[in-house]
Parts: C-alpha cells; sequence; structure tokens
C-alpha cells in the first residue's frame, strides 16, 4: 500500500517532469535535466529549508546558555532537563522542529534518488510513463563530457566539498571554552568530517547522475542559506 501511494505521487510524477524537461532540451542532454529538476524541487521545498535554518539559527543562539546549564546540573540529570525545557519554552524554541522538517523531505529525497538511480533504460522507463509523456532520446551525459550511468570521482569529490563548505556554514558559533569542549560542538565539528568522508565513499559507487544531483541540491542549499543569512538591503539593491 505504501509503496504503491509512493510510486503514485512522486516517484512516478518526478520521473514524468524529469522526461519532460529532457525531451526539451536542446541535445536531450540528461545532466542538464538533472540539474533543472533539483533546482525546481529545492525552490519548492524552499519554505521547509527557511524555517529549517531558523529554528537552527535559534539553537544556535541559546547554545551557550545550553551549555551553561548543562555544566550547572550536570550531576542532576532530572534538574538540568527541566531547566533546559524551561529555556526552550522561554524563547519559543522547538528543539525537535529540525527532525519534523527532516522528516518531510526524506520520501522526496528518496524518490529522486529513485529516480536518478534507477538507470535510464527505455524498458524500466517507459511503463512508468503518463499516456502525454514520450520517451525522449536520452544522452546519458553531461555536455558530453562524461557518462551519468557510472560512478564518476570528481563529482563525488566535488559534491564532498560542497557538503563539507555547508556543514561550515552551519557549525554553531561559540564563544566560551565550556561551550567549544561541550559535547554538542564536538559532535557537530566531527560531523563536518565524517559526513563529506561518507558522501564521496557513496559516490564512488553510485551512478554518476546521483553525483551530479548531490552537488546541486548542495550547491542550491549553500546559497540559500548564505542570502538568508546575509539578506541584501533595498539600500545596497539600489547601489
Amino acid at each position: 500500500m505504501l509503496g504503491s501511494l509512493f510510486q503514485t505521487f512522486l516517484h512516478q510524477p518526478l520521473l514524468n517532469f524529469l522526461m519532460l524537461i529532457c525531451a526539451y532540451l536542446p541535445g536531450h542532454d540528461l545532466g542538464l535535466a538533472i540539474i533543472l529538476l533539483t533546482v525546481f524541487i529545492r525552490i519548492l521545498l524552499y519554505p521547509i529549508f527557511r524555517k529549517s535554518l531558523r529554528a537552527q539559527k535559534e539553537m544556535n543562539e541559546l547554545q551557550p546558555k545550553v551549555e551553561e546549564l548543562r555544566q550547572r546540573y550536570k550531576k542532576d540529570s532530572v534538574k538540568q532537563s527541566q531547566e533546559l525545557m524551561a529555556l526552550y519554552r522561554e524563547h519559543h524554541v522547538n528543539p525537535l522542529s529540525n527532525i519534523g522538517l527532516l522528516l518531510i523531505q526524506i520520501p522526496i529525497l528518496i524518490a529522486l534518488f529513485r529516480v536518478f538511480g534507477g538507470g535510464f533504460e527505455a524498458v524500466s522507463i517507459t511503463p512508468l510513463l503518463y499516456s502525454f509523456v514520450s520517451l525522449p532520446v536520452i544522452e546519458p551525459t553531461f555536455l558530453g563530457m562524461f557518462s551519468l550511468v557510472h560512478p564518476n570521482l570528481i563529482l563525488a569529490l566535488l559534491a564532498a566539498l560542497a557538503q563539507f563548505y555547508q556543514g561550515k556554514l552551519s557549525l554553531v558559533k561559540t564563544t566560551s571554552r565550556q561551550a567549544k569542549t561541550g559535547l554538542m560542538s564536538l559532535t557537530q565539528k566531527s560531523m563536518i568530517y565524517f559526513f563529506p568522508f561518507l558522501t564521496f565513499l557513496l559516490l564512488t559507487n553510485l551512478n554518476a547522475a546521483i553525483g551530479l544531483y548531490w552537488l546541486t541540491t548542495t550547491v542550491f542549499s549553500v546559497g540559500q542559506q548564505y542570502f538568508l543569512a546575509h539578506p541584501l538591503s533595498f539600500t545596497r539593491l539600489k547601489k
């Protein structure tokens, strides 16, 4: 039941949209179609991304106070939890908000992975196409430079570097010594290096279509994150 709903409302629409984009692109370049589809999805998810970034910013601003409370009540876990919840209520912050927003994005992410990683043979695509969508003559390359049906080390490396940079942008800025040596701070710093490394390992074993998607969505996220953190004022726009 869930598998059927997933295919009907996510996998199949995304695959058909990709085929439509590919059909109207000059040269039917699959790589360009993947980039355009990825950007379109990121624009649709912008409200969720913005809300997630705002929640993350609020948590970052509270981090020094959180670390202070953890140090003060480190021998009393019950009191520590009570004080932390009181702090979150005082500042109207929900520490679990990012988890809920992430859960909304996971089905879309899985569907995109199935679209890009399921192969692009006519035998597997044709049964999933709508009646008004024709299977284009797909050129499974990116600008004729490399194939998207095999792993690509350069794309894997670029995606890993982009994810590393995104992680650096998201790092909580702390000032106190306690906050800098706190468990959350150390965990964040470890994840900044672990996830790009894991990304590189995964993409070296997956087709380059997924690597191109991963790179595109990460670069787009970095751009959104930067401009949300540094909004242009009307004065600067006039200049």
